[in-house]
């Protein structure tokens, strides 16, 4: 078991991000050796994209060490650390776009960083995001999750000054295509300066910007 796995022990010192173990078809086996790992080192450590059945698979003694989020399918090892006061927040369109949200919420939690989530401000209403435009405006980093057309990566990159990372979720039926809709429209986005990740990709919306707030205790 061991072979299967080379850690990336330096990359935290190397570029301020350790590494995350994405639980994707891996198998019980394999996600309980990385959790011995961790605990055997008394690192602490990510897991992204764990589902029930392969906690539920997990052997019975390694189970308490993990703090599993059903929402955001993510596990921790060794606990979170004291949190900073927020300087991002998290907006989604809708409540189905949560379980993006909440991961990218968990990867920030992981590295000291809260964050604020303001949940269901899509354009449908569009009195919800002027209700919270100056609370938004306040933040150094916005992460919008949003699926269907995507319309809100748009609406906040013009109302808002901060850096605006676009997450499209694959949130949709028909022609919103596993969230290639929103995805194009973030991308050709007429709002300029928005940064944009690959769709249902919260760890990596948290991980861009960590490194802006990482640059921001630098400067």
């Amino acid at each position: 078991m061991p072979a299967d796995f080379v850690f990336d022990r330096d990359r935290e010192r190397r570029i301020g991000l350790p590494e995350a173990v994405l639980c994707s078809h891996k198998s019980p086996a394999q996600i309980a050796h990385a959790i011995g790992d961790a605990l055997a080192r008394r690192e602490r450590r990510l897991f992204t994209r764990l589902d029930e059945a392969q906690v539920g698979a997990l052997p019975a003694e390694l189970v308490p060490s993990l703090d599993y989020d059903p929402l955001s399918r993510t596990g921790i090892v060794g606990g979170l650390p004291e949190l900073t006061s927020p300087r991002t927040a998290i907006v989604t369109a809708g409540t189905s776009d949560l379980p993006v949200a909440a991961e990218a919420q968990r990867t920030l939690a992981f590295a000291g960083e809260a964050a604020e989530r303001h949940a269901d401000l899509g354009v449908a209403g569009l009195w919800r995001v002027m209700e919270r435009r100056e609370e938004l405006a306040a933040m150094p980093v916005v992460i919008v999750v949003a699926g269907m057309e995507g319309a809100l990566f748009s609406v906040l990159g013009g109302l808002i000054g901060g850096v605006l990372i676009a997450v499209p979720t694959s949130v949709g039926y028909g022609v919103a295509a596993g969230g290639r809709a929103a995805l194009s429209t973030a991308l050709a986005s007429c709002a300029p300066g928005i940064t944009v990740v690959n769709v249902d990709n919260g760890y990596g919306a948290a991980t861009a910007a960590l490194r802006v707030l990482h640059a921001l205790n630098r400067a």
